[in-house]
């Protein structure tokens, strides 16, 4: 390739992939063993940050990468981690709302300093709109916390909560201001209700009492630590992947990545098809993956759609915000990961009062091979055991989509 070194490695986009679903945690089959509270921190740590988000059509964001990697886990393993002291997972606007480690939370100190800049319009502007609640909202969590937002709320009945202007999901005052309260670090999360409420609490009631006396590292030491963390778990990366893991900006992550070469810690790599990327120096490559997953949208793997394309030579979009008539694949799709491809994607709806997993439609990749029917098969069964689901059906009153939908259901039947 022109004006690469002749010493820099070569990667072919096989191994590059191969190379990925390793560092992933995806490359070989689950345990067969019922997965513990250590492996659900091993995942994590493996991770670097497990990416939270409200849609629970299917399940929730967070738990799903860690099903992709243990198999059916006992949910309640993660409320634990994260909501009794000392926490193994703590909540903190990391790729978006996230759940990382305490230490890596602390390495997010310089973005909840910045929120003027960092965070959005209605948050950053909170102290300056609603400075009065900011001060009534930290007293009411000193003394009675931690407490959900309808409980502040209901604490603060003086308090006019009507709906803030600037904001697409149309919070209150009230949700705006625990949210700036959250963002810059004056508050936590010391967990979550049933409803997946957050339940807000002074920050150093939260974290573990270690992270809190240690000294929080400057922006440059925190921002090479996170893409130190970004690149072993992405395996192999180009310098926009690596950025997007944590949300950082390219400038100071193209400079973390050079220090970090320095160190050798990364190194840099030709991929077949890529631009410049870097691989940490501890990635292997195994000679073949075979792995078998549903991922979410939300899954390191795929988030980042660029690479997705590069590594799987598929154009995936989440389109629960396209409408109907434009959807290409469906609501809520699911990638469905075997060995080193994605063979198909299945738009998947738990339907709880029926006791039913849905598959709303299914749909062939390119070169699948051909058991992917009868694995998906065992992977929705799985998926739907692992749910409290009694059984997995095709369609929901209108016949499923999708040209995997008659082979599927072969598959499911037998």
């Amino acid at each position: 390739m022109p004006g690469v070194a002749p010493d820099v490695p070569h990667l072919s986009l096989a191994q590059a992939r191969r190379l990925a679903l390793r560092a992933a945690g995806l490359d070989r089959p689950r345990p067969e063993r019922l997965p513990t509270g250590r492996d659900v921190a091993a995942v994590a740590d493996r991770l670097g940050v497990l990416q939270i988000d409200s849609v629970n059509v299917f399940a929730r964001a967070h738990l799903m990468p860690l099903f992709a990697r243990l198999g059916p886990f006992d949910p309640a393993l993660v409320d634990r981690a994260a909501g009794r002291a000392p926490r193994r997972l703590v909540e903190a606007w990391a790729h978006q709302a996230s759940f990382v480690a305490p230490d890596t939370y602390r390495l997010l100190g310089w973005r909840r300093r910045a929120y003027a800049t960092e965070a959005w319009g209605s948050i950053a502007g909170a102290p300056l709109r609603h400075g009065s609640v900011v001060d009534d909202a930290l007293a009411v969590l000193r003394d009675e916390g931690p407490l959900t937002a309808q409980e502040v709320r209901a604490r603060l009945q003086h308090i006019d909560t009507s709906r803030s202007d600037g904001w697409g999901w149309n919070w209150d005052v009230v949700k705006v201001v625990l949210e700036y309260l959250f963002f810059s670090g004056q508050v936590g999360v010391a967990g979550r209700t049933g409803g997946f409420e957050r339940r807000y609490d002074l920050v150093e009631r939260v974290l573990p009492a270690a992270v809190l006396a240690a000294p929080e590292p400057d922006e440059a030491d925190a921002v090479r630590a996170l893409v130190a963390t970004s690149v072993r778990a992405l395996g192999v990366g180009t310098l926009r992947c690596v950025a997007d893991y944590f949300r950082l900006r390219t400038k100071p992550t193209a400079a973390a990545l050079a220090e970090l070469t320095e160190a050798g810690v990364v190194e840099p790599v030709v991929v077949d098809g890529w631009g410049p990327a870097w691989r940490h120096v501890g990635a292997t490559v195994p000679r073949a993956a075979h792995g078998r997953a549903l991922l979410s949208p939300f899954d390191p793997l795929v988030w980042e759609r660029t690479r997705t394309e590069r590594l799987f030579g598929l154009r995936y979009r989440i389109e629960i915000y396209t409408p109907a008539h434009q959807r290409v694949w469906g609501y809520y799709v699911l990638p469905f990961l075997l060995g080193e491809r994605i063979g198909a994607l299945v738009d998947l709806k738990a339907d709880r009062q029926a006791g039913l997993l849905r598959v709303l439609a299914a749909h062939r990749v390119a070169d699948a091979a051909d058991d992917v029917p009868g694995q998906l098969g065992d992977e929705l069964r799985l998926a739907a055991g692992w749910l409290g689901l009694r059984d997995v059906v095709l369609g929901n009153g209108a016949a499923a989509a999708g040209d995997l939908v008659g082979p599927l259901s072969r598959a499911l039947e037998r």
